[in-house]
């Protein structure tokens, strides 16, 4: 039976089978909707490091055929063959998205799906519908990732642009197109280019509960369950694409509106005709030399405008007549009390810089899709409606928040008030729910997300930014007679869920071994099953003499191998 995920939910895929032959088959669609399904093979930085892995139309396979793109088939809009032992190392994590080609969003999509197939049988399956999206234009439906081992997240991301963005997003390149050339008119029998390839209608996807399907065949070791074997029809020759471009694409640039070059004549004063463009003004020698411009010649500085009220000097300072209209950017004469305009709008300053879209593209927000995102080493932004759990943070960590979301106080009780006061282990916190995405940064610390399944980890409270509420947190007591300043104990989180951690400056993670010891002032945290005691190099002989080290009270960690401790460069 298919293990049904939600948004969110991850799982090993060693847990759904043990095969590493997969179908992933994908279900989307919706009235006018026409979508480009890919896979995106990501390295360590989920980037596309290396476009060979990335698979849509027009790249069906990747270099050694790991990734395979199948087409529609057995009720899928699209389909995939993975064969994960074969993944090269360089490959972490594979994407698989949804965009739209043409107009559109994806709210208008019906329910859905992306379920995994191994051995002919259905393992698991994320089912999604348009009422999860708003305005968005595509939508990463779900990962494979490597930690430790391969697994599978449920992402049900929306994503604003389309397979163009995407790209870009992952950090690959668009091609140039080659210059459309002009097409003949098409005749009566010709293929508009937004209608699917010719060949025979293919039913429409049902979106309700599935047919009973005939008496299974045997089908291949990846493949999806299915009845009588279907072979492909051959593939249609492409319609050509229509060159319009896509406008909702293109970067906004930001620059000033520059004047024509060289002086441009002002509108005319009533009663008198201005020349045509090039020619010379009246009572000019069309042969002579060009009468120089009030300021000279174009670019220097033109002369001040005389006191309100006052007539103006002759343009060119040679006698030109009066009521002639002043050069581009000069003030003319005008009568006492009349409002400023003739056009005489002040020159624009000219900018080659680059637009404003483009210089704050880097600081676009992230949108991996999951749970906690670090936007930047110093700031973290958490999903609520990814499984809809609350989370619990620091009190006035917050510093943006999308949606509709609630803050409220989180009190410990009184049992954990005096826990807190007398260990100093005690968190001020605030309870974030609803729906929605929020921000969380302080005093420009550095963050990071540290994932428990199941497992404990140790932190002291001085450093903890937030955390999910479904994780269980107490105070544990460090084995020793004291410490100074009274960091004897700390907090232990456990449970299924994510803590921030937050450091003074990057840390360092170290393996625990026989000879590991650490400043108790600079420690943020451990493994919660290393063994920790409190080590003192304090002898009575040194007492003998005047001064110390200043190193004299320390932590030692002991444990199995795997264990670790964080240590910042900052001492609290």
């Amino acid at each position: 039976m298919a293990r049904e995920f939600q948004r969110g939910h991850k799982a090993k895929i060693g847990d759904l089978t043990a095969g590493t032959d997969l179908y992933v088959g994908v279900q989307i669609a919706g009235p006018g909707l026409t979508f480009d399904i890919s896979c995106f093979g990501l390295d360590a930085d989920e980037r596309l490091s290396d476009d060979r892995y990335f698979i849509f139309f027009n790249q069906p396979t990747s270099p050694e055929e790991s990734i395979q793109l199948l087409g529609a088939q057995a009720g899928d809009s699209e389909s995939f063959r993975v064969t994960l032992d074969k993944i090269p190392p360089h490959i972490q994590k594979l994407s698989f998205t949804a965009a739209l080609d043409g107009d559109g969003q994806v709210s208008q999509i019906g329910p859905g799906y992306l379920r995994i197939v191994a051995g002919g049988e259905e393992v698991a399956r994320y089912s999604f519908t348009g009422s999860e999206f708003s305005t968005e234009r595509a939508v990463m439906l779900g990962d494979f990732y490597l930690k430790d081992v391969w697994r599978f997240a449920a992402v049900g991301q929306g994503f604003d642009g389309g397979l163009e963005a995407l790209l870009k997003n992952f950090g690959g390149e668009v091609a140039e197109e080659a210059e459309a050339q002009p097409e003949p008119p098409a005749t009566a029998q010709g293929v508009p280019g937004f209608a699917p390839p010719s060949g025979p209608a293919a039913p429409a996807p049902s979106f309700g509960v599935p047919a009973a399907a005939p008496a299974p065949q045997p089908a291949p070791e990846f493949g999806p369950p299915q009845g009588a074997p279907q072979e492909a029809p051959p593939a249609a020759p492409q319609p050509p694409q229509p060159t319009a471009p896509q406008v909702h694409n293109a970067p906004t640039l930001a620059a000033p509106m520059a004047p024509p070059a060289g002086p441009v004549p002002p509108p005319g004063v009533p009663g008198q005709q201005q020349p045509p463009y090039g020619q010379p003004a009246p009572g000019q020698d069309p042969y002579g030399p060009p009468q120089p411009a009030p300021g000279g010649y174009p670019g220097q500085q033109a002369p001040q405008a005389p006191p309100y009220g006052q007539p103006a000097p002759p343009p060119g300072g040679y006698g030109a007549p009066q009521g002639q209209p002043a050069p581009y950017g000069q003030p003319g004469q005008q009568p006492p009390g009349a409002p400023y305009g003739g056009g005489q709008t002040p020159a624009v300053p000219q900018g080659g810089g680059p637009g404003l879209g483009v210089v704050l593209d880097k600081y676009k927000e992230s949108p991996t899709g999951q749970r906690w995102t670090p936007q930047n080493s110093r700031l973290i932004r958490v999903d609520l409606g990814i499984d809809g759990q609350p989370v619990l943070a620091r009190q006035g960590s917050m510093v943006l928040y999308q949606g509709k979301v609630d803050f409220g106080y989180k009190g410990a009780g009184f049992r954990g008030r005096i826990v807190g006061n007398a260990t100093g282990q005690e968190m001020q916190l605030m309870r974030c729910s609803g729906q929605g995405q929020v921000f969380f940064a302080e005093n420009s610390a550095h963050v990071h997300p540290i994932e428990l399944q199941g497992d404990a980890i140790c932190v002291s409270a001085e450093a903890v930014l937030a955390f999910d509420e479904s994780l269980q947190h107490e105070v544990r007591r460090i084995e020793g007679h004291g410490i100074p300043g009274g960091a004897l104990f700390t907090m232990q989180f456990q449970g299924t869920g994510t803590v921030v951690v937050k450091t003074q400056g990057t840390p360092v993670v170290l393996p625990v071994t026989p000879t590991t010891f650490a400043d108790a002032n600079a420690i943020v945290a451990w493994s919660a099953a290393s063994q920790v005691i409190i080590s003192s190099q304090v002898s009575l002989r040194r007492h003998a003499y005047p001064g110390h080290s200043g190193e004299t009270v320390n932590l030692q960690f002991r444990g199995a191998p795997g264990n670790f401790i964080v240590v910042q460069p900052y001492e609290v």
